[in-house]
């Protein structure tokens, strides 16, 4: 048997990362953050526990990943949905109501992900930290932004707000509210995105997010 290409054992690195994201969302949404282990999500995704510090330093890094994975994938899908638009207005309003929604249907999982950030080493730079900033300048621009350097980070900051009000225990504020504030703001209509009094859901209630963390793709190169 030959040994694997590097365009091979790329992909086996891609798989092996995605399965460990996947496996941190799921144990934190089920057990919180300090009940579980970096030795839980190597085991869940079936890897070996020395190699959870191959990819990232620690399992904050690794939990701030995987959700920013699952925000980013989630807004994708939100921006991209059918019927598909150019329009900037409708696609704020989209992005809006996929955050606001994954604060209402993943609770537990967006409260230990703010409780991370304020931690003192703030945002991990990742990429799926970075692909979520990109997507987010994205719908500043098309939304008509003059300075988009000035303005996406007002935006992230607002829906971190909100995020933040949501997920807050005992006095949750409700999404109707925040929705409200951050569609005055940007000059939306109720009625655009997903309006959170209708059957269909800004974020994802489901309880598998395994599209997210896709790993069914085939290496290229199948070298034998």
């Amino acid at each position: 048997m030959s040994p694997r290409s590097a365009s091979v054992n790329e992909e086996l690195r891609r798989r092996s990362r995605e399965r460990l994201l996947q496996a941190a969302v799921e144990l934190v949404r089920e057990r919180g953050y300090e009940a579980t282990t970096l030795g839980d999500i190597a085991d869940r995704a079936g890897s070996a526990r020395g190699l959870v510090s191959y990819y990232f330093p620690g399992k904050r890094q690794l939990v701030q990943s995987a959700v920013h994975r699952l925000m980013h994938r989630t807004l994708e899908e939100s921006l991209e949905r059918e019927p598909r638009t150019e329009d900037g207005r409708e696609r704020m309003a989209r992005a809006v109501d996929a955050i606001l929604g994954l604060a209402r249907d993943q609770t537990v999982l967006m409260r230990q992900h703010m409780a991370g950030l304020l931690q003192a080493e703030g945002f991990v730079q990742c990429p799926e930290q970075q692909r979520l900033a990109e997507l987010l300048r994205d719908t500043m621009a098309r939304h008509g932004s003059q300075d988009v350097d000035a303005d996406y980070p007002m935006l992230r900051s607002l829906l971190m707000g909100a995020v933040y009000a949501m997920v807050l225990p005992n006095v949750p504020m409700p999404i109707t509210a925040l929705r409200a504030e951050l569609f005055e703001r940007y000059r939306l209509d109720w009625d655009m995105g997903v309006p959170p009094d209708t059957e269909a859901s800004g974020g994802t209630g489901e309880t598998d997010l395994s599209r997210f963390f896709a790993t069914d793709r085939r290496p290229a190169d199948q070298s034998k």
